[in-house]
């Protein structure tokens, strides 16, 4: 949450180029408060896990969350039951006159495939031209990430030789971000995906900003200002367990798969793993929440004008 001060006090100036959120008292007095309409477009096939992931750190401020589920119209999911998609989910075709102020695109276990071939890949167009009218941010993450950035502006994801599966060392290389509030100089985020985009290929395109990066497995956090976007391509939203989840799938069904990389106190999987990336999961979905709170019209019809 902000804090108040006179704009003529010194420590306002100090602290905003800080990246911690000040407002002015007149701002303050004018703003109104409502809860914020955040909408969830759930592409992953455990869709129970992954609601609980996001909104546990989207429910996490001191902010009113009014959460939205949003499934994509024809495509039919078979690791959900039906009962409880057609309870609380909507089909995107229903949602389409609504605004929101925020909306997460989750990944999707479709690496492999180029976009076009993604049997849903018109519709999710539809999604991302969409989001230009009528939500006020959007947060890509991991394929939906990828997809977006691919969409806007024809950065490709490619292959990777191996997985890259595990807790990777990440660097903070925009401080003063508002979006990394807190943010430590260096931390881990889980990875689990068999593609990448290339540092190389975001730079070249004018507008995008890198705001969390490794040198093991490139570019993480990109901010697409015009385009009032966030993508991410690692699980900050990952649950302690769910690398041990995909680990222990793989080594079931006999698929090759190392130990993640990190992640198993002495790279032992008969350990249980620690979580050292949640405190920093909570700092970006928060600030993201609070930028938006900032910056949102109070009156939802005035989003996209």
């Amino acid at each position: 949450m902000p804090i108040t001060l006179p704009e003529t006090l010194p420590a306002f100036e100090v602290l905003r180029n800080e990246g911690v959120m000040v407002m002015t008292p007149e701002r303050a007095a004018r703003q109104d408060i409502r809860p914020l309409r955040i909408g969830l477009l759930n592409l992953m096939p455990k869709k129970i896990q992954t609601e609980n992931q996001f909104a546990r750190l989207i429910g996490a401020t001191p902010l009113q969350i009014d959460l939205q589920l949003i499934r994509m119209t024809e495509h039919q999911t078979k690791n959900t039951a039906a009962e409880h998609m057609a309870t609380f989910y909507r089909p995107f075709q229903e949602v389409k006159e609504e605004k929101f102020d925020g909306l997460i695109i989750t990944g999707a276990p479709v690496e492999h495939l180029p976009f076009e071939e993604v049997t849903y890949w018109g519709e999710l167009c539809e999604v991302f031209d969409w989001t230009q009218t009528n939500v006020h941010s959007t947060f890509g993450v991991c394929w939906g990430g990828m997809a977006m950035i691919y969409h806007f502006h024809r950065v490709q994801k490619h292959m990777l030789p191996a997985k890259a599966f595990g807790c990777f060392r990440h660097r903070n290389l925009c401080p003063t971000s508002p979006y990394l509030r807190g943010f430590s100089d260096d931390f881990v985020i889980p990875v689990s995906r068999w593609t990448e985009m290339k540092q190389a290929e975001i730079d070249a395109v004018p507008g995008l900003k890198t705001l969390l990066g490794s040198d093991e497995v490139g570019p993480c956090l990109v901010e697409d200002a015009a385009h009032r976007a966030l993508y991410i391509f690692n699980h900050f939203e990952y649950d302690s367990d769910t690398l041990k989840q995909e680990y222990d799938r793989d080594v079931a069904n006999g698929t090759p798969i190392n130990v993640p990389v990190n992640y198993y106190p002495d790279d032992n999987p008969a350990m249980p793993p620690l979580n050292r990336w949640r405190s920093h999961a909570h700092l970006l979905y928060g600030n993201w929440i609070n930028e938006i709170y900032q910056t949102t019209p109070y009156d939802l019809n005035e989003i996209g004008r």
